[in-house]
């Protein structure tokens, strides 16, 4: 996932904080566990909370992508 370095608003490190946040999310509620990794700023929960796992999302259009072409250069040939 490409997830920012920083908060945009106000500039505070988050992307280290991620991976704990990601594996232990699945477990406890999101509030708590925002809390415990001390993100207090509402900016920072919210760059935590609405991110998204975009690399999945794409691959299928990269891979529907990468087919097409590849019939197309059979046609061609």
């Amino acid at each position: 996932m490409l997830m920012p370095v920083r908060c945009f608003t106000c500039g505070n490190l988050i992307a280290d904080k991620f991976p704990a946040y990601q594996s232990r999310i699945r477990e406890e509620e999101p509030g708590d566990v925002l809390d415990s990794l001390n993100i207090t700023r509402y900016c920072c929960r919210r760059m935590l909370l609405t991110s998204v796992e975009t690399m999945h999302q794409i691959i299928p259009f990269y891979e529907a992508m990468h087919r097409q072409n590849k019939k197309f250069r059979t046609d061609i040939n």
